[in-house]
């Protein structure tokens, strides 16, 4: 059976820590290429790389300046992601509610 491509949708692309890396430094504002190459110590192709499947995927827009590409995060395709990871909060919520109770009785127990 074949395997799925991993940068086929937001989720599997993003589940590259380099390009969150990229995500990342977009979230502060457009950056160039050559930018986002001295900002994390990578090499131009691969940066190039991680930025076409973050653009095939819609996660960054990008629009030529001069002889420059300019890269910006677009939110609203990781929208999908925070939306699924948002199910999850209540749940967080709950359990370090709960581990806080088990800590505070820790505490009085110390007393």
């Amino acid at each position: 059976m074949a395997r799925a491509a991993t940068t086929a949708d937001t989720f599997n692309a993003v589940a590259e820590p380099r390009r969150r890396q990229i995500l990342d430094e977009l979230m502060a504002g457009e950056r160039s290429v050559g930018d986002l190459v001295a900002r994390l110590g990578l090499a131009q192709p691969q940066v190039s790389k991680h930025l076409r499947v973050l653009r095939e995927v819609g996660a960054v827009d990008v629009r030529d300046e001069g002889r420059q590409r300019v890269y910006r995060l677009n939110g609203a395709a990781l929208k999908p992601i925070h939306d699924w990871v948002k199910r999850y909060e209540r749940t967080w919520s709950e359990r370090f509610e709960l581990l806080d109770d088990v800590l505070d009785e820790l505490k009085q127990q110390e007393k």
